[in-house]
């Protein structure tokens, strides 16, 4: 995961604005970055090469994925900040995950930008990737966020590619073979999604192999 060795470097900013959020519930921050996500999704599906220069859709759904991003990464600080972190909250925080990513990836999905087929292969391989990292911690290893594409990967690529896209329409730059920037980004998805969920897969069957009691 690219982003993911770079969670240091911006711990500082996110604890500082956590720090403002603290009062809050945070599990309640968890539901409304769903909320952004649902919005994110409906931006992406209402949006179309065809009036995305008149509605700026591609705008507002970069600036709600952002949004999901921002509050699915301080929740977890508030929970710790005022001492609420528990199980619970991290399984909510994980399940709601897994639906704001349905939302927002679904939304591009069945929007006109891509074909259907290429976005269900981007939802299977972004599932899989989670659910491989997740299910290694429940075994009784840690949780792994290993691999080539994690999900804050993901969240940056809805956040930029969106704008660029806007950009190429302003410029009519098309793309080759007939594919939407937007559309080789679920392809993206679809393919390292998938390789990423396999290196997690072999990761964990080798930490069996050095732990048979799964201990």
């Amino acid at each position: 995961m690219v982003l993911e060795n770079q969670r240091g470097n911006i711990d500082p900013l996110l604890s500082v604005i956590a720090k403002r959020f603290s009062k809050i519930n945070p599990n309640a921050l968890t539901w409304i970055s769903l909320i952004f996500a649902f919005i994110a999704g409906l931006f992406f599906y209402f949006s179309s090469p065809e009036l995305e220069s008149i509605n700026y859709y591609l705008f507002g759904a970069a600036s709600f994925v952002f949004l999901n991003g921002l509050f699915d990464a301080i929740d977890g600080k508030v929970a710790k900040l005022a001492n609420k972190a528990s199980k619970r909250g991290d399984f909510l925080d994980h399940a709601i995950d897994r639906y704001a990513d349905v939302f927002m990836v679904g939304g591009l999905a069945l929007s006109s930008w891509c074909d259907v087929r290429i976005g269900l292969l981007a939802i299977v391989g972004m599932l899989l990737t989670s659910y491989m990292g997740t299910q290694a911690q429940a075994i009784g290893h840690k949780r792994d966020y290993s691999g080539l594409l994690g999900r804050a990967d993901r969240l940056v690529l809805l956040m930029i590619t969106p704008l660029i896209q806007h950009i190429l329409l302003h410029y009519n730059f098309q793309m080759p073979w007939g594919f939407s920037l937007l559309e080789c980004v679920l392809i993206y998805f679809a393919v390292m999604g998938n390789i990423t969920a396999v290196q997690r897969f072999y990761s964990t069957l080798k930490w069996f192999k050095a732990n048979p009691k799964g201990k």
